[in-house]
């Protein structure tokens, strides 16, 4: 029955790991291995041994409280047995000190070791996050178009504090559970080789119980784990789409999708819970037997004279120490399997292909006038097959460079080959006359600047989102931006001016304000070439007004490549570029495309006849 309701969550492990897969060939190679226990282990390891000084000292104090443990338990029995003998008024009184030394060392010892092992466990987890992030940052576009970000957040809080969690407890309580094994099975065998056998009968048992259980546990933990991933992406996007939830009265349509994601954390979770809850039961029962085999059997060998009334005192709190180390660690298995579930995922992003590293030789750009030039361009995204097909134009200094077709024509396609986020299938995209593979990308962007449709601002104040621009001027440069960009007016009269701190994508100010402050960050930035995608989309007259101005002056001198859908806004460039379907299949003047009497003409007098009606 067990296996018929773990069923499906192996069925979604298994599907989700397919659509992993088909990330990348690099990636399918590493995804395999992520799913590897030792693998995973080893990849924490390598974390853990930057900090060997620490861990050697957290070893020492393990075994110094793991060896006062089992001293105690011995102090008692030799105490018991020397009174009971007689031997000495005294004798038996000197164990009873030894044996208050002995807790009076271990609690200190311990405390020792476990502020050792938090200070380990917090400097790994910070190098794993900070690694975690910084990848997070080579990664290519299309990685973050494939990902929901909430369950990339996911991986990064989530994930990475499960690791945590194990690292500070399980690991001192896994290594002084093997120890006190280790020593009690070697203080029993030295006793009673007889009764440590007979001790022993229930192992085969505790073996037997949890091969059953975490055989069944283990794939329940990590699809718990990507269900919670899944559940965040979910989270994040519902909370970012607020406004059109509630514009279309969706809230029972998303409460209900919300449900069914919830549903299967419960389930994996109840699941991964009540089968690994069965370990402790289990532990206790067999606890429970074994003493029972140390009262009784040590009963009758006590009556024979084989051993002491000392000898199974020792043993009954031996055979404590015996189980209660297996009960520990079969406590502490499902936090394991949670952080190994949880580092599996930290290791997958790490491992995912970086944005190709800048080909042999590339160099920094100098000084760009701005030209650019596309010969024979052809690319296509994996999923989709070809999107642009023989490209062919060219773009000289200060030129204004207008894309119009339908949507889905490739004119975000055209922008982001000019920019490198992807490189061309066939054909070559020069600056200035140099094939853009030898330029470093880094240095490419750093002559390009957007301003796009929906101006994405961070947490910060005003001040600080125009200076993202450029992060060396000063605040008169940033000041003199935003008088270019026709913003300086409505930041004057906010409450703090330029020190009005901006919170969740620029909420408190208008869409057109977001436009106008993304102009002056781009004025700033003073770009050699410019990217405008429909930047006066959805803005009131007035304001569009001052966009265009703004728009105006920062395009003054600049290479720019406008993304237009009102053909009224572009009839000043100096070419149009009329695409559909992934090709281009007229470029020229707003009249001479007029003139030809072709697919621009049709869209011109459309839109005009529109706007007339």
């Amino acid at each position: 029955m067990l296996k018929q309701l773990a069923e499906p969550f192996r069925q979604e492990r298994s599907e989700a790991l397919k659509d992993t897969n088909q990330l990348g060939q690099g990636t399918r190679k590493k995804a395999v291995k992520a799913k590897n226990w030792s693998w995973t282990l080893r990849r924490i390891w390598d974390y853990l041994a930057k900090r060997k000084l620490k861990l050697i000292l957290v070893l020492v104090m393990v075994v110094l409280t793991s060896a006062l443990a089992l001293l105690g338990p011995y102090l008692i029995g030799t105490a018991v047995d020397t009174y009971l003998a007689g031997e000495g008024d005294r004798t038996w009184v000197y164990f009873l000190v030894a044996l208050g030394g002995v807790y009076l060392l271990h609690p200190l010892f311990a405390f020792l070791q476990n502020i050792w092992m938090i200070e380990v466990a917090q400097e790994t987890v910070y190098r794993m996050r900070h690694d975690l992030f910084e990848h997070l940052h080579r990664l290519p576009i299309p990685f973050f178009g494939k990902r929901q970000q909430g369950e990339i957040m996911s991986r990064l809080t989530n994930d990475i504090e499960n690791v945590s969690a194990t690292l500070n407890g399980s690991i001192i309580q896994i290594t002084s559970s093997i120890l006190t094994l280790a020593g009690v099975v070697i203080v029993m065998l030295t006793l009673s080789p007889l009764l440590t056998l007979l001790t022993f009968t229930v192992v085969p048992l505790m073996a037997l119980g949890m091969r059953w259980i975490t055989k069944r546990t283990g794939p329940l933990f990590k699809e718990r784990q990507r269900n919670l991933g899944e559940l965040n992406g979910y989270i994040e996007e519902t909370l970012s789409g607020q406004r059109i939830i509630k514009a279309f009265s969706q809230e029972e349509r998303v409460l209900t999708a919300f449900k069914e994601r919830n549903d299967r954390i419960r389930l994996s979770g109840f699941w991964a819970q009540t089968i690994s809850g069965f370990i402790p039961k289990l532990m206790n029962g067999l606890n429970n037997l074994s003493f029972a085999i140390i009262a009784g059997i040590g009963g009758i060998m006590a009556i024979s004279g084989s051993i002491s009334v000392g000898v199974i005192i020792i043993f009954a709190e031996y055979a404590r120490q015996f189980t209660r180390p297996l009960n520990d660690l079969a406590n502490q298995w499902n936090t394991i399997l949670s952080a190994i579930a949880g580092a599996e995922r930290v290791f997958e992003i790490m491992d995912e292909d970086p944005e190709v590293i800048d080909e042999a030789g590339a160099k920094k750009l100098g000084h760009v006038e701005g030209a650019v030039k596309f010969e024979h361009v052809s690319f296509g995204y994996e999923e989709k097959g070809a999107t642009l097909q023989d490209i062919s134009f060219e773009a000289k200094p200060g030129e204004m460079i207008a894309l119009v077709g339908p949507t889905g024509a490739g004119k975000t396609t055209l922008i982001q080959l000019i920019s490198r986020f992807y490189s061309p299938d066939q054909g070559t995209i020069t600056v200035d006359g140099q094939d853009v593979t030898t330029i470093q990308r880094k240095s490419l962007r750093s002559h390009m600047a957007f301003v796009l449709q929906d101006s994405f601002l961070f947490e910060g104040t005003i001040r600080e989102n125009i200076r993202y621009g450029r992060l060396d001027a000063s605040d008169e440069e940033v000041e003199e931006a935003a008088k270019m960009a026709n913003a300086h007016s409505f930041i004057t009269r906010l409450k703090n001016g330029y020190d009005q701190v901006l919170h969740a994508d620029g909420s408190g100010i208008s869409q057109g304000q977001k436009q106008l402050l993304a102009i002056a960050r781009a004025m700033l930035a003073n770009p050699a070439m410019l990217v405008l995608d429909e930047a006066t989309s959805s803005i009131d007259t007035v304001t569009e007004i001052k966009i265009q101005e703004g728009l105006q002056r920062l395009m003054q001198g600049r290479t720019s490549f406008v993304i237009a859908h009102r053909l009224n806004t572009i009839r000043q460039a100096d070419k149009i570029l009329v695409m559909q379907h992934g090709r281009l299949i007229e470029q020229g003047s707003h009249e001479e495309l007029l003139g030809a009497n072709g697919f621009y003409s049709e869209l011109y007098h459309a839109q005009l006849k529109k706007n007339v009606v």
